[in-house]
């Protein structure tokens, strides 16, 4: 049977007769919060309209697909890794570390991992390939993609109600010039990476960390 494929990228593997999951991470550039990683195995009979990469999607529609790929998806998974263990391993193993414990959520074995970007995580007992732009090729990447910055998301604003003078729900973390500002004069939440470059100049400032 033939590989299923998608804007010109082929499987690897039949799709159809294997296991494949999708993998993919939200927030390596905020300067708080946790870097999150979605993993995905889509039914090969129930093709989920509308997939696509999450930067690419409005919030109603990735939250609208979130939905649909929680329902329909063979299983999925979530992984993270906290503030904390950012700022020890680096935001890169971070995230690799926050995709083996998205695949591992799933609680099933699978023969192909799809990872966006150029790395793939190590320490996985299956054959793993990295797709340059596979978030917007890979269907499975796709909606992992969709999960991890709805999971993100949800995240930001449960911090947002507890922290409101922070703008999180704004932002998002993301270091722009409204929330690079109201950190001049507002603590370092633990919720921070104290290694980000951004952080830790206002940690030096006050005190608080060495160069």
């Amino acid at each position: 049977m033939r590989a299923r494929s998608v804007r010109n990228f082929s499987y690897p593997i039949d799709p159809l007769n294997n296991l494949v999951c999708g993998c993919d991470e939200a927030g390596r550039g905020p300067l708080m919060g946790n870097v999150v990683a979605g993993c995905v195995v889509l039914r090969a009979n129930d093709r989920i309209e509308g997939l696509d990469d999450s930067k690419r999607l409005s919030e109603k529609r990735r939250d609208e697909l979130a939905a649909e790929i929680k329902k329909r998806a063979l299983c999925y998974g979530i992984g993270q890794c906290t503030p904390e263990e950012i700022d020890r391993l680096n935001i890169l193993n971070a995230s690799m570390l926050a995709m083996k414990r998205a695949y591992e959520a799933m609680g099933r074995e699978c023969d192909l991992m799809l990872v966006d970007g150029n790395r793939i995580p190590g320490g996985l007992k299956l054959l793993c390939q990295a797709v340059v732009g596979g978030d917007a090729l890979v269907p499975e990447i796709s909606a992992a993609s969709i999960l991890a910055k709805t999971e993100r998301d949800r995240q930001m604003y449960e911090l947002d109600k507890k922290y409101p003078e922070y703008g999180f729900a704004r932002h998002k973390g993301y270091p722009t010039v409204a929330h690079l500002e109201a950190l001049q004069s507002l603590p370092v939440l633990p919720c921070y990476r104290r290694s980000y470059g951004p952080v830790r100049k206002i940690l030096i400032s006050r005190g608080l960390a060495t160069d």
